[in-house]
């Protein structure tokens, strides 16, 4: 009986020491987890759409930043910011005392060198009418006369050009537009000292032409050749918004920039004066009927400072591919590189993971 009674408590104790709060360890590690997690996808294959929406900005149809071409004294400033001027106006008027100097003395040498050659010719004239009786002159007298007046006559003449070289320089003082515009900067006043500057140096003014604007657009370089040539370009501007204009590409650079595309421009006319230079657009490029892209989640694209890439699943492991971006929307993005429809990619991707991880 007794015997029974303790087999009895042992179990009891037993069955108690299970039934307690004790939880099985899970020993399953943070990297299968990990894997178990892996979001799979593959890349399809679209073809685009009609339009490719990208973003524009006007720029001034002429431009131009105004630097005197001498040294000099701001005498007077006719213009202002905002002011429209016309071709051949007087924008501002300079003074250079020393150059009224230069003036007096160019005249001066002038006038030396006319009279000069005044003498040279009447003493000529002179002894060629006396040369008409015989040996009351040599002519040795009478070629040197000759050549006296037209030495005389060559400095005349070089001294007359100098005095036009210094009035031109003169005229440089009057700082006139070189084209209808407005100008949009002034950055002198009435007695600043100004000079012929470089390109970096701050201009006197700044002049635009805005009765015609140019809406410049980059277009990435794997949609050059997709581009419809042939239909007009529609597009809005984002400070007035609601109203789509049309226009024809104008022109393009026939070249890629350092953004690794093409830049088009599209000349859009304002005569009512209600665009800005500066002002961004939404500019709807046609595209070619029946071009294609590869299309891939937008999450699926790794970007980092060095390089954008997805990653392909081949052999049960990962594959670090370089992409370029296309057009994107609210779900999906057009890549191009080194893919082909149908390939596994992963999605939710990130730096982490590394060439040749292995993806169950």
């Amino acid at each position: 009986m007794k015997s029974k009674i303790i087999i009895f408590l042992s179990c009891a104790g037993f069955l108690a020491a299970c039934s307690g709060n004790n939880k099985p360890v899970d020993l399953t590690s943070a990297t299968a987890k990990t894997k178990s997690n892996y979001d799979m996808g593959t890349i399809t294959e679209k073809a685009l759409s009609s339009i490719a929406r990208m973003p524009g900005q006007l720029k001034p149809f002429n431009e131009v930043n105004i630097f005197p071409k001498v040294n000099g004294f701001v005498r007077s400033v006719n213009v202002d910011r905002g002011s429209i001027v016309h071709k051949g106006q007087l924008l501002l008027t300079l003074e250079a005392p020393e150059m009224e100097s230069q003036l007096a003395a160019a005249n001066s040498k002038y006038l030396q060198a006319e009279e000069n050659a005044v003498a040279s010719k009447e003493k000529y004239q002179r002894l060629k009418e006396a040369a008409k009786e015989p040996g009351s002159v040599s002519p040795l007298d009478l070629d040197n006369a000759l050549s006296k007046m037209k030495a005389d006559a060559a400095m005349a003449q070089s001294e007359k050009s100098n005095v036009s070289s210094v009035r031109t320089m003169q005229d440089y003082l009057n700082i006139r537009a070189p084209f209808d515009g407005m100008i949009i900067q002034r950055n002198v006043s009435p007695g600043a000292l100004v000079s012929p500057g470089k390109g970096t140096d701050q201009p006197m003014l700044i002049l635009q032409d805005i009765n015609k604007l140019r809406l410049e657009v980059y277009i990435p370089e794997d949609y050059i050749d997709k581009v419809d040539l042939s239909k007009p370009v529609r597009f809005t501007f984002n400070a007035l918004p609601g109203k789509e204009h049309s226009a024809k590409i104008s022109r393009s650079a026939n070249a890629l920039g350092s953004m690794r595309s093409e830049a088009i421009e599209i000349d859009v006319e304002n005569r009512n004066g209600q665009l800005k230079p500066g002002m961004y657009a939404e500019v709807k490029i046609p595209m070619l009927s029946g071009a294609k892209s590869l299309l891939v989640p937008n999450n699926a694209i790794v970007r980092s400072t060095e390089r954008e890439y997805v990653i392909t699943i081949k052999n049960g492991k990962a594959t670090l591919v370089d992409i370029k971006e296309g057009l994107g929307s609210h779900d999906s993005t057009a890549i191009f590189g080194n893919l082909k429809p149908g390939e596994a990619i992963l999605k939710n991707a990130n730096d982490e993971i590394k060439d040749g991880t292995a993806i169950n």
